[in-house]
C-alpha cells in the first residue's frame, strides 16, 4: 500500500482537517506529522496544547494509521526518512511565505518520485469560527501571561519587537519572513515607554501615567497574541511599584523590566552626558523583592536592568548588582550599553554566565547592533529586544510625506511610496 503524509499543527480538528485525511485515504496509508512545538512558534503560532496533546489528539482521527514528529517545518527530517509517495496540503501555501515550504517539499520529492497533492483550502463560517476562538484563546490573560517563560525554555532566543500601538502589535504579530529556505518571525513584543511617550508626544522622563500607558497595553491586547514585556522605568515608589506588578499581572502582560536609577529618569542612550542617579544595591533589592511578593502567579517575571556599563561605574559594579538582584527574587538580569562595540555587553554576559547558568539575560542592542542574535546565544543571551525601531523608522517617513505635500501642494509625489490603505486594512481583523 502507498504512503500518504501530512503535516498538521493544530490544536482543534474541524472539517477542514477532516477533508485532508478523507482525501488522503484516496492514495494510500495516512501518516500525520505532528509540528514540533519549537518549529511551529517560527512561522504558525503558539500552541494551546501541548506537543503530546497535539499527537494523541491526531491519533483520535479515524483512518490515521501513524503519528510522528516532524520537527523541521520545511520537512527535511520526514520526507527523506519516511520516503511518502504522496504529500497532501491544503492549498493555501501556494502564496505568501509558505511557498517557501511547499517548494522546498516539492524537490525533496522529486528526488524519489514522490507528488504533491494539493486540495482547496476549507475556509467556511463555521471553520473561521473555530480559527477565531483560538486566537481568543491564546490572547487571555492566563495562557498570554505563561508564554514568555516557555518561549525562553523553546528558543535559543527570544526576537522581541516593540510595539507602542494596536497596528503596531498587528505589524509584530504577523510578520512574516522567508530567509535561506526558512520562515521566522518575532515571538514577544515590547512596550517601551520612550515609544509610548513619543507615541503622545511627551517627553521620555516618565510624564504619561501607567494608566496612559495601560491603554496601550489594552489597545495591544485586544488585537494580538504574543507576550508583552513591559518597559517599567524605575518601576516607581516601591509602594506604588506593588499595584503595577498586580495590575500587569492581571492584563496579562508576561514581564516587567525595571533599571535601577532614581529620580527624573533620562534616557540611557545619555550615559553620563546627563545626571543620572543609579539607586543601591540594598533600595533596588528591595523593590525587587516587594514585587515579587505581590505577584499572585508564578507565571510573571520581574526582570532587574542593569546601568552600571551606561554610567561607566565598571563590570565589577555590574556583576555584584546582578548577583544582589537575583538573590532579591529577579527572574532575569538586563544588561545595557550604550557603546557601537558590543565588547562589554559580552564581557558581562560571560562572566554571568560563568556564575550563573540559568537566570535568562536580556540586551537591546540599539547602540550596539552590528551584533546577531546567533553571536548573542553564544554567550548565554536569552531574549533580544529591538526597543524603538517601528518608531525610528516611522518618523521619517512621515516627515518626508508632509514636507513633499506641502511642497508640491498635492499628493500625487508622495503616492508611490505609500501602503495602499486596502493593504493596511487586511492587517486589521473582523469579527
Amino acid at each position: 500500500m502507498k504512503t500518504v503524509y501530512t503535516c498538521f499543527c493544530t490544536d482543534v480538528i474541524h472539517e477542514g482537517h477532516l477533508n485532508i485525511i478523507e482525501e488522503a485515504h484516496k492514495h494510500g496509508r495516512v501518516i500525520i506529522g505532528c509540528l514540533s512545538d519549537e518549529a511551529m512558534i517560527r512561522y504558525n503560532k503558539f500552541p494551546t496544547l501541548s506537543q503530546a496533546e497535539r499527537i494523541e489528539l491526531y491519533k483520535s482521527i479515524d483512518g490515521v494509521e501513524e503519528v510522528v514528529v516532524q520537527k523541521d517545518m520545511m520537512y527535511n527530517d520526514v520526507i527523506p526518512n519516511i520516503k511518502p509517495d504522496y504529500v497532501i496540503h491544503g492549498d493555501n501555501w501556494k502564496e505568501g511565505p509558505e511557498s517557501a515550504i511547499r517548494n522546498h517539499v516539492v524537490e525533496l520529492l522529486k528526488e524519489y518520485g514522490g507528488e504533491l497533492i494539493d486540495i482547496p483550502y476549507t475556509y467556511n463560517e463555521k471553520v473561521r469560527k473555530i480559527d477565531l476562538q483560538l486566537r481568543e484563546k491564546l490572547a487571555m490573560p492566563e495562557y498570554r501571561r505563561k508564554r514568555l517563560r516557555q518561549l525562553i525554555n523553546m528558543t535559543p532566543i527570544v526576537k522581541t519587537m516593540e510595539a507602542h500601538s494596536g497596528l503596531t502589535g498587528l505589524i509584530v504579530e504577523k510578520t512574516v519572513v522567508e530567509h535561506d529556505g526558512k520562515l521566522d518571525q518575532f515571538d514577544a513584543m515590547w512596550i517601551s515607554s520612550l515609544c509610548d511617550s513619543t507615541a503622545k508626544g511627551k517627553p521620555d522622563i516618565e510624564l504619561v501615567d501607567m494608566t496612559s500607558r495601560f491603554r496601550t497595553i489594552v489597545d495591544i491586547t485586544e488585537v494580538t497574541t504574543k507576550p508583552i514585556i513591559f518597559d517599567g522605568d524605575t518601576g516607581g515608589m516601591t509602594e506604588h511599584f506593588v499595584y503595577t506588578v498586580r495590575s500587569l499581572e492581571r492584563m496579562g502582560v508576561s514581564a516587567i523590566i525595571i533599571e535601577d536609577k532614581t529620580g527624573l529618569k533620562k534616557n540611557s542612550l545619555f550615559g553620563t552626558e546627563v545626571e543620572q542617579t543609579q539607586a543601591s544595591i540594598e533600595e533596588f533589592s528591595a523593590k525587587i523583592a516587594a514585587g515579587k511578593n505581590a505577584q499572585l502567579t508564578d507565571d510573571f517575571m520581574i526582570i532587574a536592568r542593569i546601568e552600571s556599563l551606561i554610567l561607566e561605574r565598571g563590570m565589577e559594579d555590574a556583576l555584584e548588582r546582578a548577583r544582589a538582584f537575583v538573590k532579591a527574587g529577579a527572574d532575569g538580569i538586563m544588561i545595557h550599553s550604550r557603546k557601537k562595540d558590543p565588547a562589554e555587553i559580552l564581557e558581562f554576559c560571560d562572566k554571568f554566565r560563568a556564575e550563573d547558568k540559568e537566570t535568562p539575560i536580556v540586551v537591546v542592542p540599539s547602540s550596539f547592533n552590528v551584533i546577531t542574535e546567533e553571536e548573542l546565544v553564544e554567550h548565554g543571551v536569552n531574549i533580544v529586544i529591538y526597543a524603538n525601531q517601528l518608531t525610528r523608522s516611522a518618523f521619517p517617513a512621515m516627515q518626508q510625506t508632509a514636507e513633499d505635500i506641502l511642497r508640491y501642494h498635492r499628493a500625487k509625489e508622495v503616492d508611490e511610496r505609500l501602503m495602499p490603505i486596502k493593504q493596511i486594512i487586511t492587517l486589521i481583523d473582523e469579527l
